[in-house]
């Protein structure tokens, strides 16, 4: 080498650097590459998919044939470099190549092809495959041997080498992924994913119609209230009881309305006959679980039961696809009915509106994990029945009560606060 020619030395030496950074940026594009990608490129029978997968189904080997190639051609570039500047400055030149080749090395073989890699990994990784996949054949008894000691050295540490690498994604990265997602997937289609995602945190009672908003038949009634109560229905299905709504005893379907009425008017008779057996569920069924179930049981609406029995509302098949799509029908209890913005920035609610509802119209945050209207947080929070009209901070809001009928409040005054409250009354009336 020392008779080389410095010409020759330099050639060598610029190749070595240009495959320094070969090595340098396959480790970090192969290593970089979206596995969930790779494996739908695959699917595809996209060629460098399949190489990088070959590849990575190894990291261990891959990992080791890279490092291997880097270490080698660095090596080599130092000595060759080393021989230059002595020929050129003599001893001095020693401490000059360690430190230009240092130089050289970190900007042109290592961060600026790995930041180009780490930027574009499928345009790095995938032509690389085609070098690297013939060179593990060739060198994969030098690979096998430097792995079986570094894997004996992990063995020895505690780390099971052998390990699966696959990779899952939990719920939350899923949320995370889907947000992210940005223009590749439709603001609507991102929110209905996330939707589906939600199902698993809510529970039936979180979307059920509550008992005393409950529109059904009372067989207890008089011939002409019963026909009115149907005349006047809305819903395609309506829950049947006797004397109470605990004691509903089946389920109407309006398609079967011709049936029960004759020349004489109601026939009572007919109607028992067309009812539908009630379908009871838990309040605490999760909507993902529950809509597995109106799928099995080919049923479209359940009666929400306490652990004592007592009738807590209705849930439709309905109210469970709206939590994936959104409302698709105009219903008595929207968000327009119950929600009325005004100038100064408040808002008039109305008591029994819906925890859930209102933070999604209004992107708060009010706790749900206890009562599921306005009202009943409220009352919660006050631990009694105010005897006109009162004010207090929950978390970041405040409230004001402006109607109460009884115990139950009808309207309230919302607006986000500017100091964080633990539902103490405030003196801001």
């Amino acid at each position: 080498m020392n008779e080389a020619p410095l010409g020759l030395l330099y050639s060598v030496l610029v190749v070595l650097i240009l495959l320094s950074g070969f090595f340098s940026s396959s480790e970090t594009g192969m290593m970089t590459l979206n596995r969930y990608r790779l494996k739908h490129l695959r699917k595809q029978n996209h060629r460098g998919a399949r190489r990088a997968s070959k590849l990575l189904d190894r990291p261990d080997r891959l990992i080791g044939l890279i490092l291997i190639g880097n270490n080698l051609v660095n090596i080599l570039a130092s000595a060759i470099a080393t021989v230059i500047a002595i020929r050129l400055w003599g001893d001095a030149g020693i401490a000059i190549a360690t430190i230009a080749l240092t130089l050289v090395i970190l900007v042109f073989a290592e961060i600026t092809p790995k930041t180009i890699a780490a930027l574009h990994p499928e345009r790095v990784a995938f032509p690389a495959s085609i070098i690297l996949l013939p060179l593990m054949k060739v060198m994969y008894p030098v690979v096998w041997l430097v792995n079986s000691v570094t894997n004996a050295l992990l063995r020895l540490l505690g780390v099971d080498p052998a390990a699966s690498t696959e990779e899952h994604v939990s719920s939350e990265e899923l949320r995370t992924i889907v947000t992210e997602a940005g223009a590749l997937i439709p603001p609507r289609h991102r929110g209905m994913l996330l939707n589906i995602l939600d199902l698993e945190e809510v529970s039936v009672d979180d979307v059920m119609v509550p008992r005393n908003e409950v529109y059904g038949i009372d067989l207890d009634d008089s011939d002409e209230e019963i026909l009115r109560c149907v005349q006047a229905s809305n819903h395609t299905r309506l829950p049947v009881w006797c004397d109470d709504i605990n004691n509903i005893v089946g389920v109407l379907h309006m398609r079967n309305i011709s049936r029960i009425i004759d020349k004489q008017g109601l026939d009572r008779d007919a109607l028992e006959r067309e009812m539908d057996k009630p379908y009871f569920i838990p309040e605490s069924t999760p909507l993902h679980t529950q809509l597995v179930h109106f799928q099995k049981n080919k049923l479209r609406l359940a009666i929400v039961v306490d652990e004592y029995g007592e009738v807590m509302g209705i849930v439709a098949l309905e109210d469970i696809l709206e939590e994936i799509v959104g409302e698709f029908t105009s219903r008595m209890g929207d968000d327009s009915e119950t929600i009325f913005a005004q100038r100064d920035g408040s808002y008039i609610i109305a008591g029994n509106a819906n925890l859930r509802e209102v933070n999604k119209a209004l992107n708060w945050q009010l706790p749900t994990d206890g009562p599921k209207t306005l009202s009943g947080l409220i009352l919660e929070y006050l631990e009694s029945f105010p005897d006109g009209n009162a004010g207090l901070a929950i978390a970041d809001y405040r409230f004001e009560i402006l109607e109460l009928q009884g115990n139950v409040i009808q309207a309230v005054r919302a607006s986000p606060a500017k100091a964080k409250g633990k539902g103490k009354l405030t003196g801001w009336l």
